[in-house]
């Protein structure tokens, strides 16, 4: 009976998931600056820039704001399976960078989805992300 509770208690969610998360080292120059600049999280708390060369390298700032439950582990399957491309206002093409087979906005992230991610750039970027909403290729990040 005590192994059964022990094992149901470890399998509840939150409890001890921070230790599994590989948060990486503080190696991004927007390190502890109290903003998350990984994309693989979303939530309150990120910065309003995201780039993959800070995937991994903002630990502290990223473990500081899932441990207060500000944020969260972004699923792209998960994401995938929640984003309902129909029902999305993707805007105009207003972007610096529109039609150029990337997404830019801020609100997708993917396979798709451009190397850096702005909040300037939320509906800016219209027929890019349209497209790649359809093709499975981009998700909403706060989904």
């Amino acid at each position: 009976m005590k192994f059964a509770l022990i094992l149901v208690l470890g399998l509840l969610p939150g409890m001890g998931f921070a230790q599994s998360i590989n948060f990486g080292n503080d190696g991004s120059e927007w390190a502890n600056d109290g903003e998350c600049d990984d994309r693989r999280f979303r939530g309150r708390g990120m910065a309003s820039g995201l780039d993959r060369d800070d995937i991994g390298h903002d630990a502290t700032d990223c473990r500081r704001g899932f441990e207060r439950g500000q944020l969260k582990i972004w699923d792209f399957a998960a994401a995938k399976a929640a984003t309902q491309c129909t029902a999305i206002d993707f805007g105009d093409d207003s972007s610096e960078w529109p039609n150029d087979g990337q997404c830019d906005d801020y609100r997708f992230d993917g396979p798709g989805g451009d190397y850096v991610l702005l909040e300037e750039d939320i509906g800016r970027d219209a027929t890019d992300c349209r497209a790649l909403c359809e093709l499975g290729q981009i998700a909403l990040r706060d989904y």
